[in-house]
């Protein structure tokens, strides 16, 4: 816990210093023109949004205001940064949450079928299409599948995800939200289920080829039953990790993704956040995010010994 309270520290300094180390003002992006105000409106509005002082004393503040919980205010639009990504948040978790379980669905049910075959011309096929699949740019995965099914079929929406025109919570409003998310999920699930296939298919070749696998054929088990049964509990102990370190990988997609299909997640408001040089909303942004990383990675480390009894064991202390 001391190591991730250290990386949550650096994380949060770093999130601090980048936005200010970069070129530009808020207060200029804000006006529209840099000699639009005198100095003493400027120095007004400065403090309004707590830009005043050194950049030494906005850290001591912003630590203060941490502490208070409060993430400041948006210079973009004039709020509460909690606020803003409270609206935005429920968005980008319906995204990462569906890309999530169903690349991860889709990667070990075909690592493991593809190592039942392994050397096969079926397991070839698939471990080279995948990780070609896995070698593409999100945003090209995107682009291409908006310009297919959004532009030359018409079959989905190519931006947002609610209708203009449908007022929630009727069923027409949830029938637009669920086909403007095809799109983006399918985006996330194409450009993260290689990785996940890949480790499955690795794992399971390596507990198929586990002492208790040639016990359980000579038992007269059926090959079905010693891969989904027996091999395939094994061989999700390292994907177990592997999903809590795609969270941040999805995570950081998500600002592609959603920025290429206009989608109002935390994504898309970090890349209007970054426009804007909205320092606060791109903190709290950031915050949100490492925040959730990090917790993804306390659970795996807790969740681990419970998954696998061998971690509980306590060493062996050989006598003096």
């Amino acid at each position: 816990m001391a190591q991730y309270a250290l990386v949550l520290w650096a994380a949060i300094s770093l999130n601090f210093l980048l936005p200010h180390l970069a070129p530009g003002d808020p207060v200029d992006v804000f006006t529209g023109d840099a000699n639009a105000l005198n100095a003493e409106e400027r120095a007004r509005l400065r403090a309004d949004y707590d830009l005043d002082g050194s950049l030494a004393e906005q850290y001591g503040r912003s630590w203060a205001r941490l502490a208070r919980g409060d993430l400041g205010t948006s210079v973009r639009y004039s709020r509460p940064v909690a606020s803003v990504l409270a609206d935005r948040l429920p968005w980008t978790l319906a995204l990462v949450g569906l890309a999530t379980v169903i690349a991860f669905a889709i990667g070990v049910a075909a690592g493991a079928s593809a190592a039942r075959r392994r050397g096969r011309r079926s397991d070839v096929v698939a471990v080279s299409g995948l990780m070609a699949l896995d070698a593409m740019p999100g945003f090209w995965i995107g682009m291409v599948l908006l310009a297919v099914f959004a532009v030359q079929l018409g079959w989905l929406p190519s931006f947002g995800a609610v209708p203009l025109d449908a007022a929630p919570p009727s069923l027409a409003w949830l029938s637009e939200v669920g086909r403007r998310l095809v799109l983006p999920v399918a985006t996330l699930v194409l450009a993260t289920v290689g990785s996940t296939f890949l480790l499955a298919r690795a794992a399971m070749v390596s507990a198929l080829e586990a002492p208790y696998v040639g016990l359980a054929e000579a038992a007269g088990l059926s090959p079905r039953r010693i891969v989904y049964r027996h091999a395939l509990r094994n061989a999700l102990l390292p994907l177990f990790t592997h999903l809590t370190l795609t969270l941040g990988t999805l995570l950081s997609g998500a600002v592609v993704v959603e920025t290429v299909f206009s989608y109002p997640g935390l994504g898309r408001v970090a890349f209007e956040a970054v426009q804007a040089r909205d320092y606060a909303l791109l903190q709290g942004a950031f915050l949100l995010v490492t925040v959730t990383v990090i917790a993804a990675n306390v659970v795996a480390d807790l969740a681990y010994p419970w998954l696998d009894p061998r971690v509980r064991r306590a060493p062996m202390v050989k006598p003096a």
